[in-house]
């Protein structure tokens, strides 16, 4: 027995899309099961024509094949509109690596659901703003998803965070790679729930601060099944991060915790979390990884994951309230099982990591990815893309102005009530931020662009680098020979906005050879070049 339903410019039949503006995805199990933990091959098919309007009949242009998909997800099980993860294959079963909607080849992908986050933006919308900010985060396009006729409503195709290039650009860390440099890296690991393939890890040294103080546990992300030799490794650097932050001297801007870090990552992976306020930030889903010294390898926070009950979308634990900050958890919800390490505490009693987070905060916010002009713009764009489809996916999944956990109170009656209901809330979050981000007391004068001089020290034989810069970023500087070989490199985090640095503190003398070189700095989009005549 068919069903007809008409839609706005849309027709649904047996629950099966006729037109769509967003793209299709079609999966034909061919009547295996599709499981948890262990995935079953399929077809797959997904349908992007250039045209206004495709179809599930139409000649599928952007994949055609095998595929093996599973179920994910740990709470999100219980929903009714299901969460999986898919890898395109070979016929003979292997990993086919294909570049999805233009994106770097790669065969893993996710479908989000987006159930009880009902405005369908906030994932997407998190990672748009880490893009933004410069980083990478899992590059993301709504689509509407076919499962044998069965239509499900509209996801969410996602990279899945794994090593690679396009992806988390680190090296690849082979198993006989157990001495020297080679150990060194490429490494991800995660502080994350429990379920899901397991991989070992390992427990903090260093409970949680709470009044009911809870364990942390890593979580061994890539390379999977590594030797004990690489386990131990990044072991050790985490435990060696956590001490140096323990300790007394944990300021001290050679032996402290910036010894072990990017500091830039963690900067604007605390902004990411507490501009969404995301429940489960610093918690559950954080991503950290590591490359190999020799390419300047410190712990980096992220590629952030896992936004759906951020942007005031939980009803516990203060989540709605678009007061308070994430970082807090453990105070606010002391009873939870799961805890974020003390590491975001003892950070924000550094000067330094104050500096550079409320710097960079205020300069995104003047002029970057945090002014409500750039958010707003983006969820406009968002609501556009969306519009049609979401007619069809709350007519599958009837949920509108009803409660699905852990939506907050009162509960929109309309997809445009959720969509302003995320602008408003945004908007309240900024002005509050604005007024509450950790600052130190020291006035700091507004830099709106970079300047670089070098000048030479006679007396002294040396250089010396004159920097402003509108709020902390890297200094890149690299030696280049008169070919524009480069002879050295070197990157160097600045806290301040205004600051000198000597050369030799950026390539030691015997580094400089005699006669004459360049010297290419590098802020951001900025880039100068400098001759430099080396008499010693």
């Amino acid at each position: 027995m068919s069903f007809i339903y008409f839609l706005t410019s849309s027709l649904v039949v047996d629950s099966q899309i006729v037109r769509s503006k967003l793209p299709i995805v079609v999966v034909e199990t061919k009547g295996n099961p599709i499981y948890d933990y262990e995935k079953s091959t399929v077809e797959l098919k997904i349908i992007d024509p250039p045209a206004q309007y495709q179809t599930d009949q139409d000649q599928p242009n952007v994949y055609a094949g095998k595929a093996g998909i599973e179920l994910r997800g740990s709470s999100s099980q219980s929903f009714p509109k299901k969460a999986y993860s898919f890898e395109t294959r070979l016929d003979n079963g292997e990993d086919n690596d294909v570049s999805l909607f233009g994106w770097p080849e790669d065969a893993d992908y996710i479908l989000y659901p987006s159930y009880h986050e009902k405005s369908l933006m906030h994932n997407v919308l998190a990672m748009e703003i880490y893009r933004a900010m410069g980083f990478y985060a899992s590059r993301t396009r709504f689509v509407e998803l076919i499962i044998d006729n069965s239509y499900q409503g509209v996801y969410v195709v996602m990279e899945k965070i794994k090593r690679g290039e396009g992806r988390v650009d680190i090296s690849k860390l082979e198993p006989d790679e157990v001495v020297g440099d080679d150990l060194t890296g490429g490494y991800i690991v995660k502080i994350d729930k429990q379920t899901g393939t397991q991989n070992g890890g390992w427990l903090s040294n260093y409970y949680s601060l709470s009044s009911q103080p809870k364990g942390i546990y890593f979580q061994y992300h890539y390379p999977e099944n590594a030797p004990a030799q690489q386990r131990s490794y990044i072991k050790d650097y985490v435990s060696s991060f956590e001490s140096a932050l323990k300790s007394p001297l944990f300021k001290d801007p050679q032996n402290g915790y910036r010894k072990w870090i990017n500091l830039e990552s963690f900067v604007y992976y605390w902004i990411l979390n507490e501009v969404s306020k995301n429940v489960d930030g610093y918690r559950v889903s954080t991503f950290m990884y590591k490359d190999k010294d020799s390419k300047g390898g410190k712990l980096t926070i992220g590629p952030p994951w896992d936004y759906d009950i951020s942007f005031g979308n939980a009803d516990y634990c203060q989540g709605q309230s678009y007061q308070g900050f994430s970082w807090n958890f453990n105070t606010i919800c002391p009873e939870d099982g799961f805890h974020l390490p003390f590491w975001w505490d003892k950070l924000l009693q550094d000067s330094f990591f104050v500096d550079s987070l409320s710097r960079t905060y205020d300069y995104h916010r003047k002029h970057g990815k945090l002014s409500q002009e750039f958010l707003f713009g983006l969820i406009d764009s968002m609501k556009v893309e969306l519009e049609e489809a979401q007619i069809r996916n709350f007519n599958k999944w009837n949920i509108l102005g009803q409660y699905v956990w852990p939506n907050p109170y009162p509960i929109p009656s309309s997809w445009q009530g959720e969509v302003q209901e995320l602008k408003n809330w945004l908007s309240n979050r900024l002005a509050w931020l604005d007024n509450n981000i950790p600052r130190n007391k020291t006035p700091i004068r507004e830099i709106k662009e970079v300047k670089i001089l070098l000048f030479q020290n006679e007396a002294e034989s040396n250089y010396t680098l004159r920097i402003e810069q509108p709020y902390p970023n890297n200094l890149k500087c690299r030696l280049l020979d008169l070919n524009g070989r480069i002879l050295e490199q070197s990157v160097t985090w600045l806290d301040a906005t205004e600051i000198e640095i000597k050369l030799d503190d950026v390539f030691p003398p015997h580094q400089l050879p005699v006669g004459l070189i360049f010297l290419e700095v590098e802020i951001g989009s900025y880039k100068k070049i400098h001759k430099l005549l080396q008499l010693r």
